[in-house]
């Protein structure tokens, strides 16, 4: 018999601190974009990613997640993973000697690859659209959940980590946001939605938000569907599509309107016609 290791095929083998009746029992396809969680709280994932499209798709090896727990990498023996801030104050403050034996485990085989470091913070950068595009388009992401008051700073500085905000508000930790951001980001990747059009056409794609969906029964409640979309006129329900977009755009998100008035040479305050 031959000494030669066999072949795998499209599966990927990686090393893991967790024993392998700890990890999910997806398949998991070599070159498949991945999220790495590092968190405190691993029993949380797959929660909602794992179901409809978005589970199909894990299902499918479609891409992978992985959960990286915080704990074990903790100090003493009580596994401490935080400690009271310097300068007084309330709360509690994640280790840098914890947190970066976590991202040192994330780290493995992400070498050469395109691969974002992002922490869950409400004074990161405001999450888009776009930077869901930019992610999906990278080999994968690991995230770093926050707890307590947050994480200490030198670590976030050492790492180069980017900090990444859902929204101004506050959670008591990143893994709801964690699910939020992976999700606005694996839908983006192909086959995940089986019909990729369906991504080309939605809110902030465009600038935009977007347009009012309507479906049967064609009266509800006194309440009719517009004549437009029965017409059968493509072009004029494109257009009507485009000025009820930057309606409820200018309405609801005008710094949004602004931007893609910008962009396209508009008056913000010209009127939209339908």
């Amino acid at each position: 018999m031959s000494d030669k290791p066999k072949s795998h095929g499209r599966l990927s083998i990686s090393a893991s601190q967790q024993p392998r009746d700890l990890m999910t029992d997806t398949p998991r396809l070599k070159g498949a974009w991945t999220a790495k969680i590092i968190t405190l709280f691993p029993e949380v994932f797959p929660g909602t990613l794992g179901a409809s499209l978005t589970g199909k798709a894990l299902q499918q090896g479609l891409w992978s997640l992985e959960t990286i727990d915080l704990r074990p990498f903790g100090e003493g023996k009580h596994r401490n993973v935080d400690d009271t801030p310097y300068g007084g104050g309330a709360g509690m403050v994640l280790r840098p000697d914890v947190v970066s034996k976590a991202l040192d485990q994330a780290a493995i085989g992400t070498q050469g690859k395109r691969w974002p470091m992002i922490y869950l913070s409400p004074r990161g950068k405001p999450f888009t659209q776009e930077r869901a595009q930019d992610w999906a388009d990278a080999d994968g992401i690991t995230l770093l959940c926050g707890r307590f008051e947050g994480v200490d700073e030198r670590v976030l500085q050492e790492y180069d980590v980017e900090e990444v905000s859902l929204g101004d508000f506050v959670l008591t930790g990143g893994e709801i946001a964690a699910q939020a951001l992976i999700d606005a980001t694996v839908r983006l990747i192909p086959r995940v939605l089986g019909n990729q059009a369906s991504t080309e056409d939605e809110s902030f794609q465009h600038g935009l938000l977007e347009h009012p969906q309507y479906t049967k029964p064609k009266l509800w409640r006194d309440r009719d569907i517009p004549d437009v979309l029965l017409s059968g006129h493509h072009g004029e329900i494109a257009k009507w599509q485009k000025a009820m977009a930057e309606r409820l755009t200018k309405q609801r998100r005008p710094d949004l309107w602004r931007a893609y008035c910008d962009a396209n040479n508009r008056d913000p305050d010209e009127d939209q016609e339908l």
